[in-house]
């Protein structure tokens, strides 16, 4: 494994930005301290700055030499809404917020690549760094869109990192085409008759028909799609009634369907309304669906994908680098980038042991071992891309 030995020399304080990074971990759109410390040192490095796209986004300009050619490297800086339970000494200190997706590391490998590539500019044209808020379904990214990103920050390519637990530190992994699916979360709300619980046949029972409903919509995957498409229907909630003695006027399900393509994710969108409405009807009931699409799936680019595994390769070695990687049935937000940019988005490794905790768990940390491997990435990205010709 060789890590660029100008990155290699300053891991320490990579470890102490992410450390006070993670001990004070802020929700999507409301990273404004971490903003603040993104803005204080990419100016400190000597980087152009600009701040409030999309919303609490920053970027990062750094130029070299005259070539009109630019890239964009991407981390996310947003925490989720866990009690941490790890104990550590750099632990949050927001209570019910924590970086249980390791964000900190990525925009920590973000900030060490913008050092060294501010340091030596060895390479010719635009570095655009870009610190995106609120992935955590928020539509971070979206909003950095919407905001002109690409207008006012032209980018040839994108790339974007995002760390594995259970992934050996030093190993990367990727793949072509659709990698992560695209997301929608909905809502389904069921109206009945209340009635008192000892008289249910003077009432319409919500609670039941929610019930069934949600049994029945675990058959659009099994029997409305494809069995060769992947797709998952999760119902993750359903709330009624607050009384022990009586029954609600209403219930709610919500919950969430992950798929790898638009029309899949209509597929299951179609059915949903069909299911519910009916089974709603069969017992006196209606019910309505709001569904909402949060993430498109993410699709690498061929071409990039290639020269992102080629450059990871480099610094770790063709065996450590999996090309051809599982699909992923989470969704991710950087999606909407490369919606509109070719560009790539690969895994790094966590660590099997330390650092094999789940993501989004209370127990997991961000591996600081895989720090300079991911600035370093990150910078040869932007020496490979824009090299002097």
């Amino acid at each position: 494994m060789e890590i660029i030995e100008h990155i290699a020399k300053f891991h320490d304080e990579l470890k102490e930005w992410r450390h006070d990074i993670h001990a004070h971990p802020e929700l999507g759109f409301e990273e404004q301290r971490t903003s603040d410390l993104v803005a204080q040192k990419l100016a400190g490095f000597g980087c152009e700055v600009f701040r409030g796209i999309g919303k609490t986004g920053v970027v990062g300009r750094l130029r070299a030499g005259n070539s009109v050619r630019s890239i964009g490297l991407r981390a996310d800086m947003d925490c989720l809404p866990i009690e941490e339970a790890t104990n550590l000494p750099y632990s949050s200190r927001n209570n019910g917020r924590m970086h249980a997706c390791g964000h900190d590391g990525h925009t920590t490998m973000l900030l060490g690549a913008a050092r060294y590539l501010a340091e030596t500019r060895n390479f010719d044209g635009t570095v655009h760094l870009i610190f995106q808020p609120a992935e955590e379904g928020l539509g971070g990214g979206a909003a950095m869109v919407a905001d002109g990103l690409f207008d006012r920050f032209p980018c040839d390519a994108i790339f974007g990192m995002h760390n594995r637990p259970g992934l050996a530190v030093g190993k990367f992994q990727i793949r072509t085409g659709p990698m992560m699916a695209g997301g929608a979360y909905f809502d389904i709300a069921v109206s009945g008759r209340g009635a008192h619980g000892a008289r249910p046949q003077a009432g319409i029972d919500p609670v039941v028909t929610a019930s069934h409903i949600a049994i029945a919509l675990q058959t659009i995957v099994s029997r409305n799609l494809a069995p060769v498409d992947t797709a998952v229907l999760s119902v993750t909630q359903i709330h009624a009634g607050e009384a022990y003695n009586v029954i609600p006027e209403t219930a709610v399900i919500r919950g969430t369907a992950r798929c790898f393509s638009p029309e899949t994710m209509a597929l299951i969108e179609q059915n949903m309304r069909r299911i519910a409405g009916c089974v709603a009807r069969g017992f006196g009931a209606t019910a309505t669906l709001d569904f909402r699409i949060i993430f498109p799936a993410l699709v690498n680019d061929a071409a990039e994908t290639r020269f992102i595994a080629n450059v990871a390769a480099e610094l770790v070695g063709g065996d450590n680098v999996n090309r051809e990687g599982g699909l992923v049935m989470a969704s991710e937000d950087f999606s909407h980038m490369l919606e509109r940019r070719p560009g790539a988005y690969i895994q790094i490794g966590n660590g099997e042991g330390e650092g094999g905790s789940e993501v989004h768990s209370p127990g997991y940390d961000f591996n600081d071992a895989a720090l300079p491997l991911g600035a370093s990435l990150f910078a040869r990205l932007a020496e490979r891309k824009l090299a002097r010709v």
